[in-house]
């Protein structure tokens, strides 16, 4: 047996050597092949690997960019920006491709290769690695396109529970969404009913606390294009919370929208400004601290949506202000956002954040009513001038600038 694993051995470390001394076209080929910089997946290398998918930008002869948005069938569009430098300067590409709602993870990464492979050809065919290229059209082409039968109209439905138990805690939710839109060129409608319901159960020595939190919304959005860089509409809700102490609310709020970019390069950058004024009226579950029992409110909000993906990055950022109009002391401004530098070579800083300042909580229940298991669990909003949360990452990577290889054994 001894003897069986010695010459196993044996046999692996000859057959690692020689693999390392002795020279092979595949090799040659490797170092003629076109360097590529982009975030692949093991699938993409294992299907595209007549490239190089090197580690850092400065070593790519192209590098891609890639963003993705939701479609108005609730699919995905993907779009890669390809940019060519060094010997490829200059040369510049966009693809992209739409998945369907029920598209499977296998049907998704097979339309990703195929579109990276037609992206690819160009600059392929520019390398020594071209006379071995193939380019094939598998299917036949119908003169006629039939007609659509719900007129890009699509409806969605949702439900989810789930369960968690052990000795001392407890907890449990579900929740169900219906929704339905309509999106074109000129439209975009969005209808959403939402229910959710959690439940937490803390099993102490003495005590057991107990929290319910339960909310229902129906939401409508409304959206006109008049130009590449203008649009109108507006939207509406009906809602009811235990957490935020609204028995009923409603609200209607017209706005109208500019992004300073066309709205056809909205996958790679955005800057919109949008305005919205409108009506809100509320009936509150218990009295507030300002002694109402319901409210008729008139509000405004502005907000400035700032995002942008370049090959040092991306950022995506917003901010928001926001106010009753009977009293503009009563106020919010929040900023959320995340941005993705590539500083150095190898090296890359993701900061995550959101702030903010919060002077408009005109449903807070008495504290009267609050009772010290309500403010533990958080079954009920409490009074705050401020929230904010934060995330910072740093990622640093050297070694070879070649990461073709993909090597799934005891997983990865």
């Amino acid at each position: 047996m001894k003897k069986s694993l010695f010459f196993l051995f044996l046999n692996a470390f000859t057959a690692f050597v020689f693999s390392q001394e002795t020279p092979a076209i595949i090799d040659t080929l490797r170092k003629d092949a076109l360097n590529v910089f982009m975030d692949a997946s093991d699938y993409v290398k294992k299907e595209i690997p007549y490239v190089n998918y090197v580690r850092d930008i400065k070593d790519a002869g192209v590098y891609l960019i890639s963003t993705s948005q939701n479609t108005g069938s609730g699919g995905m569009e993907y779009t890669y920006f390809l940019v060519g430098q060094h010997d490829f300067a200059g040369m510049r590409d966009t693809v992209s491709f739409v998945t369907t709602p029920d598209e499977t993870d296998e049907g998704r990464r097979q339309k990703e290769v195929t579109t990276l492979k037609m992206a690819l050809v160009r600059y392929v065919a520019k390398t020594p690695l071209s006379k071995y290229m193939k380019i094939n059209f598998s299917e036949p082409l119908s003169e006629t396109v039939s007609t659509d039968k719900w007129n890009n109209w699509v409806f969605r439905g949702q439900f989810m529970t789930y369960f968690y138990n052990e000795k001392s805690y407890k907890y449990y939710y579900i929740s169900g969404n219906l929704a339905t839109s309509h999106i074109t060129e000129k439209w975009k409608i969005n209808l959403n009913v939402r229910y959710s319901q959690y439940h937490n159960k803390y099993i102490l020595k003495d005590t057991t606390l107990k929290s319910i939190n339960d909310t229902k919304s129906i939401n409508a959005l409304i959206v006109k294009s008049i130009s590449d860089h203008w649009s109108y509409g507006g939207s509406a809700y009906i809602s009811s919370s235990t957490y935020s102490n609204t028995k009923i609310s409603y609200a209607v709020m017209p706005g109208i929208e500019y992004d300073l970019f066309p709205y056809s390069e909205s996958t790679k950058r955005q800057l919109r400004l949008l305005y919205s004024i409108g009506y809100n009226h509320v009936n509150y579950m218990d009295s507030t601290i300002y002694d109402k029992m319901e409210d008729d409110l008139y509000l405004h909000s502005i907000s400035a949506s700032y995002k942008v993906v370049q090959k040092w990055g991306s950022i995506d950022v917003n901010l928001t202000y926001r106010n009753y109009l009977h009293d503009w002391s009563k106020n919010n401004l929040s900023f959320n956002g995340e941005m993705s530098l590539r500083v150095a070579k190898g090296l890359q800083v993701s900061f995550y954040g959101g702030a903010s300042l919060i002077h408009d909580q005109l449903g807070l229940i008495k504290e009267t009513y609050l009772t010290n298991e309500a403010i533990i669990l958080q079954r009920k909003e409490l009074a705050t001038q401020y929230q904010y949360y934060s995330q910072i990452g740093l990622t640093y990577t050297f070694g070879s600038i070649y990461n073709n290889v993909v090597n799934p054994r005891f997983g990865n």
